[in-house]
């Protein structure tokens, strides 16, 4: 059978699959919490759910700390399902280099296949919520988004042998994420109107099963057999330390430019993910509260303004590319962002949430072109090791801003739920203060084209 390299497609529907889920998951913890403190079915009608206004009612005081337990229990859900997943993300990404490529994307696939079946069986039963916590270490084994991500980028990579191919290519699934966010949040608020929380997620698992088949049957790996595919397996404990080594010297090796602007790249990336991340995490918490107060229906509608967004950002991407380095088109996407979050903490009406997606049109951009940079400064053989950080960094720097930004959301949605969306525009300072000092000490001239460069060679050539 012939088999094509083609990865978009299993990024698609994998991509796909988890964010039908993702809300699905969110409002079931919600309307669970929500009927456990009112001993009474949660309601959901016309365009609003069951939300009091009255801040002097006993009802809004419910309504408040239901929205405490939500955020909270969200937080440790992250936090159980992140630790495994960050390090079997660094084994799996890193040996990709040697062992291909597609076991990365087969076993965070099998884990979600795992994860919507036991959804299926939790809401079906009405189970207990605590099961969530061992579905959540039981997923992150498998090495859930940060693997198959890094996976993803990496088979990208090893793909594409033109630079700026590679930049626009990035972004094309940084596009596939932000489209199928948007669709998938769309269509989960119907499904979930139409078809109830069992059978969305019986849909979602037939997605990740056809997913496998794909990966398994069509799917060519960019990394052919070599010699270490024929060596005698190894203990989990081997894989490790020959991870580790392998980005010990990714950095050891490194001429010191290289080096420092390797580290540069990752702390900025981190720090953007971070604020931008925390911020739009709370997008759907914020929405169900007061004064909005939108139904699953509204809330698609918002997941899928989101796509436009996407679009947008890849749009720039691919136009100011063309005339703008990479750096430049980082600072438009940080500005971008920080008008966002500052419109998102005083949008009290549905029209002006909507238009918070006007100011962050571009807000997605640093995102694929940071990964970009990164991958153009190492070798070839070296991309696994840089991915694996990268997917590793997302998974830290995802939990731990999911962390704060919800126990931030919770401690101060009762006095001012859009201070969160305020914090996050001031955390994007940090991103935008490395950038410029980039440009503003010696960073300039030519030591910045390692910032675009065109050969690697060229770059280690530069060591001072």
């Amino acid at each position: 059978m012939r088999k094509v390299l083609c990865v978009e497609p299993v990024i698609f529907t994998y991509i796909f699959a988890c964010l039908l889920t993702s809300p699905l998951v969110q409002q079931f913890i919600y309307r669970r919490l929500w009927e456990e403190e009112y001993n009474s079915t949660f309601v959901s009608s016309g365009n609003a759910s069951h939300c009091e206004q009255n801040k002097s009612s006993p009802t809004y005081i419910k309504q408040k700390e239901v929205q405490e337990k939500t955020s909270v229990f969200n937080t440790q859900l992250d936090v159980t399902g992140a630790v495994p997943s960050l390090i079997v993300a660094l084994v799996i990404v890193a040996n990709g280099d040697r062992q291909g490529r597609k076991l990365s994307l087969i076993l965070p696939s099998v884990g979600a296949l795992i994860a919507g079946i036991s959804f299926t069986v939790i809401s079906y039963f009405s189970l207990s919520l605590s099961i969530l916590f061992a579905l959540a270490f039981v997923t992150g084994l498998f090495g859930s988004m940060a693997t198959f991500l890094g996976g993803g980028f990496a088979f990208i990579a090893d793909a594409c042998h033109n630079e700026k191919q590679k930049t626009t290519r990035i972004a094309v699934v940084d596009l596939i994420f932000g489209v199928v966010s948007g669709l998938a949040g769309l269509l989960s608020g119907y499904f979930l109107r139409e078809i109830g929380f069992t059978w969305s997620f019986v849909t979602a698992s037939l997605l990740h099963a056809i997913n496998i088949i794909y990966i398994v049957f069509f799917l060519e790996d960019t990394v052919g057999l070599s010699e270490f595919q024929h060596q005698a397996p190894r203990s989990f404990k081997e894989l490790l330390k020959e991870t580790l080594s392998g980005v010990y010297m990714l950095f050891k090796t490194a001429p010191y430019k290289k080096r420092v602007l390797i580290i540069t790249l990752l702390f900025t990336f981190m720090t953007y993910l971070f604020a931008m991340f925390g911020g739009s995490s709370l997008f759907t918490l914020y929405e169900l509260d007061e004064p909005l107060c939108w139904n699953e229906v509204y809330i698609g509608y918002g997941a899928a303004a989101f796509a436009s967004i996407s679009l947008t950002s890849f749009l720039g991407v691919y136009l100011l590319s063309k005339c703008l380095k990479d750096i430049y088109i980082v600072f438009i996407g940080i500005f971008s962002c920080i008008g966002g979050m500052v419109m998102a903490a005083f949008a009290k009406t549905t029209l002006l949430m909507f238009l918070v997606r006007v100011p962050s049109l571009l807000c997605i951009m640093p995102v694929p072109v940071l990964r970009s940079m990164l991958s153009k400064v190492v070798r070839t053989s070296e991309q696994g090791a840089v991915f694996a950080c990268i997917a590793c960094l997302e998974v830290v720097t995802s939990t731990l801003s999911l962390s704060v930004f919800n126990m931030l959301y919770a401690a101060t949605v009762a006095w001012f739920s859009g201070f969160s969306f305020l914090l996050s525009a001031g955390l994007c300072l940090i991103p935008l203060a490395v950038l410029c000092w980039l440009l503003c000490t010696s960073w300039n001239g030519e030591d910045l084209a390692l910032l675009v460069p065109e050969d690697v060679s060229s770059i280690e050539s530069m060591d001072s």
